[in-house]
């Protein structure tokens, strides 16, 4: 998951003004804010008190700029500071172009850099408030303690930041961990990445397959207007054959010695007959395709339904913010056959949506003695009906009906049928 801290360079462009000299550490290479100055101890040994005004960009010591930049402000915000400040260029800038403006800026003291820490403190009003003004260091370390720990990052970076009690030694403490989440969350992204790459690669194949499916569709359904077309001449014939047999039957009462006039009706009544068998013919065969049609359409609403919930995934992990739609299954779910390359993928996205995933690969590798034991951890068991034995299944079956269990065959052994399930996608499940 992408957090702020990700969006702090390691190396930011130089602001372009030089910076006051100010005193530096000996243990350490960072000059210290004029701001900060008032923790050292004064000559009689006392330590003065705390400023009662926040630290702004520019008294803050130039090494930390690019990390605040980066970590607590976005790229949309930054650049609706940077347009208020006349530079309309920055419109069609890249990000990395808006870092380094915006780094450059901290560290000025004209109207333009006092929109930037408006803008600072503004987006973090709530993390300020929270900070008690007189709060010593071991509070304020706890407070900072308390927000890296549960992820809330950028907030409190800026509130302890631009803090006036806030000693330097914490502030070089908060940014070093700061500089290395950065380096976590880069490493991590290349994996999901990955992840997303194939996501969207099987994403694709299942349009291609509903594309096919659509136009076997499309086809089945002209032809079967076509036979609609047929069966109405053919009822227009037969009525046609009717009203003549009816018409001629009178006739052949009359003429009944007539033998020339007994081989015609005879003739009209195996037409009608033959018309009648034809039109049972189409019927049935109308029924057939009828049934044939709802079932590639049953099929054809399942992709739709999977390619919705491959969307779904591959738009969460495009926002990176860590959101995914909530499980739609309770309890344990055991996924039982499939192919065992995808079992991973399977126990990620189980993990993203608070699933508690039991795999079980039908007997392949898996003795299916441990079938029974998981089947009653699990509230509910999933598996694939291609990618599975038949003995498998009728196992899982018998032991669903045993113990009261709820069971889901899934379309396909692939992450598209898998994420529908879980979201509840797939259809109302039955208790067997």
């Amino acid at each position: 998951m992408r957090t702020a801290a990700s969006r702090s360079a390691s190396n930011c462009p130089s602001s372009g003004t030089p910076m006051p000299t100010l005193p530096r550490l000996k243990s350490h290479g960072v000059p210290l804010p004029a701001a900060a100055l008032s923790f050292a101890a004064s000559p009689d040994g006392h330590t003065p008190k705390i400023s009662a005004h926040r630290l702004r960009t520019w008294d803050i010591a130039s090494t930390f700029h690019c990390s605040i930049i980066g970590t607590c402000l976005t790229a949309g915000e930054l650049r609706q500071v940077l347009i208020r400040t006349g530079q309309d260029d920055v419109r069609t800038a890249t990000d990395h172009t808006l870092h380094g403006r915006g780094v450059w800026l901290a560290g000025q003291r004209d109207q333009a850099a006092k929109l930037l820490n408006k803008a600072l403190d503004k987006r973090h009003e709530s993390s300020i408030k929270r900070i008690p003004r007189q709060a010593d260091q071991d509070e304020l370390r706890n407070i900072w303690r308390n927000s890296f720990e549960r992820g809330d990052i950028a907030g409190p970076y800026w509130a302890l930041m631009s803090h006036p009690g806030t000693s330097p030694a914490l502030m070089r403490e908060i940014f070093g961990e700061v500089h290395m989440l950065s380096h976590l969350v880069g490493s991590a992204s290349r994996l999901d990445i990955a992840r997303l790459t194939e996501l969207e690669r099987e994403l694709e194949q299942e349009r291609e397959r509903t594309a096919r499916q659509e136009t076997r569709l499309k086809a089945a359904a002209d032809e079967r207007i076509a036979l609609q077309q047929r069966l109405r001449q053919l009822e227009e014939r037969a009525i046609h054959a009717e009203a003549i047999a009816a018409s001629v039957a009178p006739l052949a009462r009359i003429a009944k010695s007539t033998r020339g006039l007994s081989a015609s009706n005879e003739a009209d009544v195996t037409r009608n007959e033959a018309f009648a068998q034809r039109l049972a013919a189409s019927e049935e065969k109308s029924d057939a395709l009828q049934l044939e049609l709802e079932q590639m359409q049953d099929l054809r609403y399942a992709v739709l339904r999977e390619n919705e919930a491959l969307e779904t995934a591959i738009t969460a992990q495009l926002r990176d913010d860590g959101s995914a739609p909530p499980a739609q299954l309770s309890g344990p779910v055991l996924y039982v056959g499939g192919r065992r390359n995808l079992f991973d993928h399977l126990r990620a996205y189980a993990r993203v949506r608070n699933i508690d995933l039991l795999l079980h690969d039908g007997g392949m590798e898996d003795s299916t003695t441990l079938l029974p034991a998981l089947v009653g951890q699990a509230a509910t068991i999933l598996f694939p009906v291609d990618h599975i034995s038949h003995t498998a299944v009728g196992l899982v079956k018998r032991l669903c009906r045993e113990q009261q269990k709820q069971y889901l065959p899934l379309r396909s052994a692939g992450l598209a049928s898998f994420l529908t399930a879980i979201s509840g996608a797939g259809g109302a499940y039955g208790r067997f």
